[in-house]
């Protein structure tokens, strides 16, 4: 039997799916006026520029991000040829590939990531109190270690 959301419920999920639409359409715009990035593109920056060495597996890479592979290569591949990342063959694994974070792409993820912060302040940080911010992060605590614990599956699969 299907447990319908009641008002409260209801409001919740439709006010946080327009907000999340809205927002990072706001957030994705600004990074791409204010740096010339893609959300994608600085997601893989932000990954990498975290690691020791700026480097990580493309599978780690994938995994982290939640992309296919091939997905992932593919956009690598238009990275590549910007000259934000290069790979490398993996030294334990002839066939796997090492990403790395290139000097450009350092310097990329360092001129950005100010601008970024700024925007995800304005419109989101800055618009909740100090209580709400506390209560989203305990909701996010709740919801994305059972969301980690989930296996991805390709579309095909979900039917």
């Amino acid at each position: 039997m299907t447990r319908w959301l009641d008002d409260a419920q209801m409001r919740a999920w439709l006010g946080y799916r327009r907000m999340r639409l809205l927002l990072d359409l706001q957030v994705s715009r600004d990074l791409a006026e204010s740096s010339g990035l893609s959300d994608a593109d600085y997601d893989v920056l932000s990954n990498l520029s975290d690691t020791d060495g700026h480097r990580l597996r493309l599978t780690e890479l994938s995994a982290h991000m939640r992309w296919s592979r091939s997905r992932l290569s593919h956009h690598l591949t238009r990275m590549q040829q910007r000259g934000l990342i290069t790979r490398e063959e993996c030294p334990s694994d002839g066939r796997g590939a090492v990403i790395l974070l290139t000097d450009a792409g350092w310097e990329a993820i360092r001129a950005a990531a100010g601008h970024h912060v700024e925007s995800v302040r304005r419109h989101f940080i800055d618009r909740l109190t100090d209580e709400q911010i506390r209560v989203l992060g305990d909701i996010a605590d709740a919801v994305v270690p059972h969301l980690d614990d989930v296996p991805s599956r390709p579309a095909a699969d979900r039917r």
